[in-house]
């Protein structure tokens, strides 16, 4: 199988959508119409501290984030989305900014026209602008205001704030259905498909293109939310936005998430996607970011790092230095990457192995592009280095790391070198 046999196999099977443009200065951000997938994130910080909110957004776009959220909740949060910007802009960070809306979302776009225009992109929850008659006039606000200033709008649905009104007509429809009543939790994932999709149709219908709509509708479980994404998949073409809304903290956040997003993507489905993980210890907010990198890479749609594949170790390894190995070309591949990237264009497709004993550390190796096969317990004090399936030269002593880092060092640049045969 070819290295690109995974990415063309998604972009064979994966749904076109509309292609939704968000842009800030010269940056422009694309999203659907079979553009590579969107990497987005959030910022925990309070949006009134511009400083922090800037130093995290900084963060947050030189990890990889695409597009940055912010909250905007208050007077003070509008006005500070202008100092934000303007801190950004003189750094030279031309990361879109998407402005999180809610409740009061059409009072503060209206009285704070700056802001409006400051922002790349609106997220409104349609169960959360309003109720009553006051709900249709105020979504008619932001629709117009994003029309006005020529923004997407992202029509973001969640199940821990629907629309109630829409839930309990359906509730009740569904009571009616005697002896033939969908469970309780089915009427809800339902409901919050038809939100997004009438919300979507009504802010069309007040004027706002149907290529500068995107959404999502977010649960917290993860079969629940592959229904749902199935389901809106084939029932619109605009670009939909994939994460869990709340995927839980540590392990269970990263599996969650990558369960997921990976079971949709797969199929096609998804444009842009956050990684929602609860902040754990000293974590930086940026984790979320490379967790969601790594899921895209995995899945061979997009490619940012060098991939070292490493086997998990066992009783026939000497573990403590082949994890350390393993650990240090893994570090070593990244920190070269921000230099690689521009001299050596495609070194992000490379596979990187390291392997920790002869059952099938030299077949590993031979099938990566440069590989090395330690020694295990018990086995000559030897490690063979393999380049494109070739054995080259033989490794051993106390400086195995530093030469094999050489070696890999002198293959990027004879493979990816602009210059290169």
């Amino acid at each position: 199988m070819s290295m690109t046999e995974p990415l063309e196999y998604y972009n064979l099977n994966r749904k076109k959508t509309n292609a939704v443009k968000v842009s800030w200065n010269d940056k422009t951000v694309i999203i659907g119409g079979g553009y590579p997938i969107v990497i987005q994130s959030m910022t925990n910080t309070g949006t009134t501290n511009y400083i922090e909110t800037s130093l995290q957004i900084k963060e947050l776009f030189l990890s990889g984030a695409e597009l940055v959220r912010i909250t905007v909740n208050s007077s003070e949060a509008a006005k500070s989305v202008i100092n934000i910007r303007n801190q950004l802009d003189k750094i030279g960070i031309y990361v879109p900014l998407v402005g999180d809306f809610h409740y009061n979302g059409h009072k503060l776009l209206s009285d704070f026209p700056d802001c409006a225009k400051a922002l790349s992109k609106y997220r409104i929850n349609p169960g959360n602008v309003g109720s009553g008659h006051y709900k249709d006039d105020n979504f008619s606000k932001i629709i117009d205001i994003a029309c006005k200033y020529d923004k997407p709008v992202r029509i973001g649905v969640n199940w821990g704030s629907i629309d109630k009104d829409l839930l309990s007509l359906n509730v009740d429809e569904n009571n009616k259905l005697k002896g033939n009543q969908l469970d309780y939790k089915l009427v809800m994932l339902d409901t919050l498909i038809e939100s997004a999709l009438n919300s979507a149709k009504q802010a069309e219908r007040l004027g706002l293109d149907s290529n500068k709509i995107v959404i999502s509708c977010k649960v917290s479980q993860v079969r629940e939310l592959i229904y749902v994404y199935n389901s809106l998949s084939k029932s619109c073409n605009y670009p939909l936005h994939l994460g869990l809304t709340e995927a839980g903290v540590g392990d269970k956040g990263i599996v969650s998430s990558t369960s997921a997003l990976s079971i949709l993507l797969n199929q096609g489905i998804g444009d842009t996607i956050r990684v929602s993980i609860t902040p754990e210890g000293n974590n930086p907010r940026s984790r979320e970011v490379l967790i969601a990198k790594e899921i895209l890479q995995s899945l061979g749609i997009r490619f940012y790092s060098p991939s070292v594949i490493s086997c998990p170790g066992c009783g026939r390894t000497n573990s403590n230095f082949f994890q350390k190995l393993a650990s240090d070309i893994d570090i070593f591949l990244k920190e070269h990457m921000p230099i690689w990237k521009d001299l050596y264009p495609g070194v992000e497709r490379m596979n990187v192995a390291v392997m920790g004993c002869i059952v099938n550390g030299p077949g590993e190796s031979k099938n990566a592009d440069i590989g090395i096969s330690l020694p295990g317990d018990g086995e000559l004090p030897v490690a063979p280095v393999f380049i494109e399936g070739n054995r080259v030269t033989t490794l051993k002593g106390d400086s195995i790391s530093s030469e094999f880092k050489v070696i890999v060092t002198n293959y990027v640049a004879t493979r990816y070198g602009r210059f290169s045969p």
